[in-house]
């Protein structure tokens, strides 16, 4: 089993920042399995926000957040990050952190079996 739980979320005006953490646990939980971020808008399919290597070598980003967030991860301690600075109203959404089996991070959200709850982001005007 893996286990995945964020934090940080909150409220916060546009131009603002936020720093998401992901704790990682579970017997079955490697610290080779890619991690990403997704998120969720209300009435909106679920999306890739950003992915991760195991080791760093490989980090993507979606467009809309390419030079305002910054993914980071810390295998010491399995925790996987998100910077989040100049926020915009439109990046409120739920966020969710998922690990894959797959040594490479996809933007695919069907490659990720693994899930946290997630963690609500609201950006105000």
């Amino acid at each position: 089993q893996v286990q995945l739980v964020e934090s940080g979320g909150g409220l916060v005006q546009a131009g603002g920042s936020l720093r998401l953490s992901c704790a990682a646990s579970g017997r079955t939980f490697s610290t080779y399995y890619a991690m990403g971020w997704f998120r969720q808008a209300p009435g909106k399919e679920r999306e890739f926000v950003a992915g991760i290597m195991w080791n760093g070598g490989t980090i993507d980003y979606a467009d809309s957040v390419k030079g305002r967030f910054t993914i980071s991860r810390d295998n010491a301690k399995n925790t996987m990050y998100l910077q989040m600075n100049t926020l915009k109203p439109e990046d409120t959404a739920v966020y969710y952190c998922a690990a894959s089996r797959t040594l490479l991070p996809t933007r695919s959200r069907y490659d990720y079996p693994y899930w946290g709850q997630g963690t609500q982001v609201t950006v105000s005007s």
